[in-house]
């Protein structure tokens, strides 16, 4: 086995935005999605990992400086050890371009970028070969099933019942495709995606019906997204998140994650179609809009969503490439 003190393994992964929401747990323990989801990786925003040996007997994780609660990362650390039958413990630093809990997917991000900072460490460790695609996915999913997409990059699906996520399409399926993302609100959301998705399975009357018609707009989705038609990918993408934001809407006590500038950017991107622009946006659980748009309307749909609400800050996004990982050697003082 190789010196522990003088390796670190560096990631960096963008979070994996649903274009088809996966909303709700067959197995909420294990992660296992209820419905299926197709996502796009967003080139742009990131999460960069390092991992290293830990000085301890346990593991210790930062994000953006703040030290997390050891329990949140257990069960992947767990699986992790216990699927590739080593003893390792991490030391793991975290950082987000972009807002941490805060309906951006840093989850998605944060654990794949994890998983293949933490695996590759145990292989280069303990001198083994690399880790195939699907069993990194599968180690992702435990914790976050989104990180099960986000260990790929491009366009990528997770189906209902699923362990591991698959590449559907490269990131240069659509080179003019555009994803704009509005930062609505920088403070962590109300309600963490893990436990409105439990509320909204428990107590919403509308869970079944969203389950059932999941698949039907998936299917709708995929197709439109081979044909790279954006009209019908959009229209199909703002009936998932109305009915998924609709069955939370529901739950018992209600769920609502809009703010009134969320709102006012929705608007904004209606009026922007009215006038024959292809704006289309989504919502995950926050507050936060996402608008896909052509490369050729980019400034405009951009000036829409300024003038909607002025100051708002955005960030325009391409389609993610893999995530990158780097061993490092040669002590602590390596960046």
């Amino acid at each position: 086995m190789r010196d522990r003190s003088h390796l670190r393994v560096s990631c960096r992964a963008s979070p994996s935005l649903a274009l088809v929401k996966y909303w709700g747990k067959r197995d909420e323990g294990l992660n296992i999605p209820a419905t299926p989801s197709l996502a796009v990786g967003l080139g742009g925003l990131e999460t960069s990992t390092f991992v290293a040996a830990s000085p301890d007997s346990a593991d210790h994780v930062s994000i953006d400086g703040r030290t997390q609660e050891s329990a949140r990362f257990a069960p992947f650390f767990d699986a992790l050890r216990s699927r590739l039958d080593s003893p390792l413990r991490f030391q793991v630093e975290s950082h987000n371009s972009f807002p941490t809990g805060a309906g951006f997917a840093s989850s998605s991000s944060g654990f794949a970028a994890l998983t293949l900072a933490a695996s590759r460490l145990v292989t280069e460790l303990e001198n083994r070969p690399p880790l195939e695609p699907p069993l990194l996915s599968e180690l992702a999913r435990h914790g976050s099933a989104s990180a099960a997409r986000a260990v790929y990059g491009g366009f990528t699906v997770l189906e209902a019942g699923a362990h591991c996520a698959e590449a559907f399409l490269p990131a240069d399926h659509w080179p003019e495709l555009r994803i704009v993302a509005a930062i609505v609100f920088r403070g962590e959301k109300s309600h963490s995606s893990r436990s409105a998705m439990a509320a909204t399975r428990e107590t919403s009357p509308y869970y079944d019906r969203w389950l059932a018609d999941a698949p039907l707009l998936y299917a709708r989705a995929k197709a439109a997204l081979i044909g790279r038609d954006l009209e019908e990918l959009g229209q199909t993408m703002r009936l998932s998140y109305s009915r998924m934001h609709a069955s939370a809407l529901a739950a018992e006590p209600p769920l609502l994650y809009w703010l009134p500038a969320s709102v006012a950017l929705l608007r904004a991107c209606a009026e922007l179609r009215e006038r024959g622009v292809g704006a289309w946006e989504t919502m995950d659980a926050g507050p936060q809009v996402k608008v896909i748009c052509l490369e050729n309307d980019l400034a405009v749909v951009r000036a829409g969503l300024t003038a909607a609400v002025p100051g708002i800050e955005l960030i325009s996004a391409i389609p993610a490439s893999p995530p990158q990982t780097l061993v490092i050697e040669g002590g602590p003082e390596s960046p």
